[in-house]
């Protein structure tokens, strides 16, 4: 028998319904979900260890279908929330019990600014059996090989000619049959981070919250451990828990977190609020690579902001160690970019951020104003890949350092605005002098001073009171027009 010939079976059909309320068309979106991943998982349980089926089996992602015939004019100082211009708009949904608040929150407001009704049903879009049973702990994919049959001869596999980012990089995606993008990400590829969050991080998606920091020293783990501890012994912090890698959760600050059996490459915690209000510490390690991959999976959660809180090497003779660096503008030589985001895409400072960390400098500091300039300097972060550059001839990097005006040197921080900026995430960097390798001042042990030491203390609870500023900011203002190009998806 052909592979044509094979009978498919799927879910019964569910014809498309529009909806005027969001929170009924997400419902929709939930029910369509757990129709076709109960499907998929139930057949799969079925025959993992027998025979192979007679049958193929398949079932699709539900998705959001939107069309307008006005040009009509929407709220100018939003970056998001409506179309740009009549057409027909889609986007294929996953999880949308984990999205389900920005579902609602998003559909909402393309009803909102357009007075026109949203279609949900499912998509043609095949759902790969591995992203259905993912959230099933009693079933797991073996490997190929592994089964009396092929798996792809039964069940759709992911494919990833259809798992990219060309709607992010903005290489003029559509649908097969024509329907512009309506939300930056794909389901296929929403659930290909998901899943790789879970293997690099050892949490959950769920577990994620909306303020990410990313830090490249371990000692910022054990300060952001004691500060939640602190947070969930008071009552009115508005804090509710800590959740570790493994996905170890406390309640209780005297409680103790349990270790993972494995430490992850990216070891990540949680500390959480309701609604995903809190935040998340990713200890990234070293190396634009990770910073890159980090960010990657992270941004599909679609975050309200992600900070860099890691150390650098000063390039001034006049700074010291400890002193801070609040990056206005980046110097890419990371290379792992480029051919994402060219290196001549100008990678812009956001006003929100910037000042959200300055006012926390001043407040942990307390400091400010002419004051604030004998431990902070601004300016031009660069951003390499080789952490030996001092090994190699100097010549040539240190005259780009000198033309651009650099203050600071580190493996990680332009990746991560950079990934912002082409995710459309609000991104910032603050980062602590750890060397000054320039001026003979190399990362050694016994070379911290105590202001040095001092000054790693404040560092998190910068980044820390950065964030819970930005909490308080309305989200229209956070998510700045300047991530928004002039053909831009409705849905941030």
């Amino acid at each position: 028998m052909s592979q044509a010939s094979i009978p498919i079976l799927t879910p019964d059909p569910v014809p498309h319904r529009e909806y005027t309320d969001a929170a009924a068309a997400t419902a929709q979106l939930v029910a369509l979900y757990e129709a076709s991943t109960s499907f998929l998982s139930q057949r799969f349980s079925a025959t993992i260890s027998g025979s192979k089926p007679a049958e193929r089996y398949r079932a699709f992602y539900p998705e959001i279908r939107f069309v307008t015939k006005s040009y009509a004019t929407t709220d100018s100082r939003l970056s998001f929330g409506h179309v740009t211009e009549p057409g027909i708009y889609a986007t294929t949904i996953t999880r949308p019990d984990l999205f389900e608040n920005y579902l609602i929150q998003q559909i909402g407001l393309l009803l909102e600014n357009h007075g026109e009704p949203v279609s949900i049903g499912y998509s043609d879009t095949p759902m790969p059996v591995h992203f259905a049973v993912a959230n099933d702990i009693r079933l797991t994919v073996p490997q190929e090989g592994a089964m009396e049959f092929t798996l792809r001869d039964v069940f759709d596999v992911p494919d990833l000619s259809t798992t990219h980012d060309d709607i992010v990089n903005g290489f003029g995606f559509s649908y097969p049959d024509g329907a512009r993008a309506l939300a930056p990400f794909t389901a296929q590829r929403i659930d290909y981070s998901l899943a790789r969050l879970s293997h690099y991080t050892a949490t959950s998606a769920e577990h994620f919250q909306n303020y990410v920091l990313f830090t490249n020293y371990q000692f910022y783990v054990e300060e952001f451990e004691q500060f939640a501890r602190q947070m969930l012994a008071d009552p009115s912090s508005g804090y509710s828990a800590f959740v570790g890698p493994g996905n170890a959760v406390i309640t209780d600050a005297d409680a103790p977190l349990p270790p993972p059996a494995k430490l992850p490459q990216m070891p990540t915690y949680h500390l959480k609020r309701p609604g995903s209000a809190g935040i998340t510490l990713v200890n990234i390690g070293v190396g634009p690579s990770n910073a890159k991959t980090a960010t990657d999976h992270i941004a599909v959660l679609r975050p309200h902001a992600w900070l860099m809180v890691g150390h650098c090497a000063g390039l001034r003779n006049s700074q010291r160690l400890g002193d801070f660096v609040l990056a206005h503008a980046y110097l890419r030589e990371d290379n792992v970019l480029d051919d994402d985001l060219p290196v001549w895409v100008p990678i812009p400072a956001l006003a929100e951020i910037q000042i959200a960390l300055e006012d926390a400098v001043e407040q942990v500091t307390a400091l400010e104003g002419f004051e604030l300039k004998r431990i902070m300097r601004t300016g031009t972060v660069a951003t390499i890949d080789n952490r030996n550059w001092e090994l190699r001839d100097q010549s040539g990097p240190v005259q780009r350092l000198s033309q651009s005006r650099a203050i600071a040197l580190d493996m990680e921080s332009a990746t991560i605005a950079a990934n912002g900026f082409r995710f459309r995430v609000p991104y910032g960097t603050l980062l602590c002098v750890s060397d000054k390798p320039l001026h003979g001042e190399l990362k050694l042990p016994g070379m911290a001073s105590d202001f040095y030491k001092t000054q790693v203390s404040r560092h998190l609870m910068i980044g820390i009171r950065a964030m819970e500023s930005l909490r308080q900011m309305p989200l229209e203002r956070m998510h700045s027009r300047k991530l928004r190009s002039f053909e831009e998806t409705a849905f941030l």
